[in-house]
């Protein structure tokens, strides 16, 4: 059941968005950082099948459990955010929603997960989960970083882990023939596909996303299969925008208008 009194969970320069997808809503902070079309596309790209158990790192606002909460009922969906005040606000969105019996958001660093002693519910789920989510940050440290405490300086640059900190932490925490899903930039797929070979995930899905029909893509889709056979497939690509402004109809089918 959805909680329709809003008021009291917002705090100071937060708003609530309404996701479109089953009454849901989400509780953003416009200073910190908004979820973006990359989350929503991740979510319609993976699948979590009924009585699965689905870790997201880097939840941030809690965006993608939310959404394959939408897709998948039956599920038991964990978020991990590094930075408290974040996490607190994904929490918020989880009871906002009426969803904490489904959905778990954990205040903590990905990269403990690979440690011996990895704290709480993140231990309880190494070598256990079905799948793996990540849409991480995109760009290294060396790329335009301005203020390395700000929130979206970690949200989008290499800042808390690196690529090779989000692939190793994914394959702790799966089962063998369990599925990793990850959003990225085309321009660092070939250290993508290494890093994943490197902690036995081997790429079996790739799916390119265009702005527009005629531009090289901007984003790519991948799901990985933990000690799987080396098979991969490139999928029919996602083209965002039929004309200026007008989306096509593939993401429209993907944000449920």
């Amino acid at each position: 059941m959805i909680i329709r009194d809003s008021a009291q969970f917002l705090r100071d320069g937060e708003r609530i968005d309404d996701l479109e997808r089953n009454g849901y809503r989400i509780i953003q902070n416009a200073k910190t950082f908004c979820f973006g079309m990359d989350a929503v596309l991740l979510s319609g790209f993976a699948r979590v099948g009924k009585g699965e158990t689905a870790v997201d790192l880097g939840t941030g606002t809690g965006i993608i459990p939310i959404l394959l909460r939408a897709k998948t009922g039956g599920s038991r969906f964990y978020g991990i955010e590094i930075q408290a005040e974040i996490a607190e606000m994904a929490r918020r969105s989880v009871e906002l929603n009426g969803l904490s019996e489904d959905i778990e958001i954990l205040n903590g660093d990905i990269r403990s997960v690979c440690g011996k002693d990895t704290p709480g519910s993140m231990g309880a789920l190494k070598g256990r989960t079905d799948v793996v989510t990540s849409n991480p940050p995109y760009m290294k440290t060396s790329h335009g970083l301005r203020n390395p405490d700000d929130s979206k300086a970690i949200a989008r640059h290499e800042v808390k882990c690196s690529l090779s900190d989000v692939c190793r932490a994914a394959s702790v925490l799966l089962r063998s023939g369990g599925r990793f899903y990850m959003v990225h930039r085309p321009l660092r797929l070939p250290e993508i596909i290494t890093e994943l070979k490197a902690v036995r995930l081997e790429p079996k899905r790739i799916k390119p996303v265009y702005p527009f029909i005629d531009r090289e893509a901007n984003m790519i889709l991948i799901e990985a299969v933990k000690d799987g056979r080396p098979e991969c497939r490139f999928e029919k690509p996602i083209v965002v925008y039929k004309s200026e402004g007008v989306y096509s109809d593939e993401i429209i089918d993907i944000y449920g208008y």
